[in-house]
């Protein structure tokens, strides 16, 4: 309970400031890896001190206690994805840092699944604004020119820079964070799909 609380705070910070400023700052993501550490650092030990009581970890669950050594996990391999799209896409500094403390919060396998969720939100977001802004018609009508070009050279056509600028829409990871990160603590997909 207290991590998901955290966790949706956080998030939603998060994305009212990658929404209306286009940056994700660092005391938003640094606070909440650290929160996710110290919570599941003071519970682990809590749980050793007691000698590992079923009852005492059931009530630690219920907080929201994944472990400190899951935490740490879910951190560097949700943190690692990101950082790996950060070196071969187009995607900020802030996003990585803000999976990563998803990854934090949430442990690994949580973790992962808000990370993919993200990437699925963001992704159909995308494309709903690529189609809003470029429109249907012009959209096919560039994927046919294109397709023509490689038919004919082999190759894609030069894109202008006006084209580019169409075909590049703002994509706000934060947003898309927020959503996955309600499916997966509150077991949406799971219920619905």
């Amino acid at each position: 309970m207290i991590s998901r609380i955290l966790l949706l705070t956080l998030l939603a910070v998060a994305a009212a400031t990658d929404f209306w400023r286009h940056k994700i700052y660092n005391g938003n993501t640094y606070s909440g890896i650290l929160a996710a550490w110290i919570f599941n650092a003071a519970g682990s030990l809590w749980l050793w001190s007691v000698g590992g009581d079923r009852e005492a970890m059931v009530k630690l669950a219920r907080l929201g206690w994944i472990g400190i050594a899951d935490s740490m996990v879910g951190f560097l391999v949700c943190g690692a994805v990101v950082l790996v799209c950060y070196l071969l896409f187009k995607v900020g500094g802030g996003d990585v840092k803000l999976i990563a403390m998803m990854g934090a919060v949430l442990g690994m396998e949580q973790g992962i699944m808000a990370m993919l969720w993200t990437f699925v939100i963001a992704a159909c977001v995308g494309l709903i604004v690529l189609v809003w802004r470029v429109g249907p018609g012009g959209l096919l009508a560039f994927a046919a020119r294109q397709c023509l070009w490689i038919l004919r050279l082999a190759r894609p056509s030069p894109l202008t820079a006006e084209e580019r600028a169409k075909l590049q829409p703002p994509l706000f990871l934060a947003p898309s964070a927020l959503a996955a990160a309600v499916i997966v603590q509150f077991g949406l997909a799971e219920r619905y799909l």
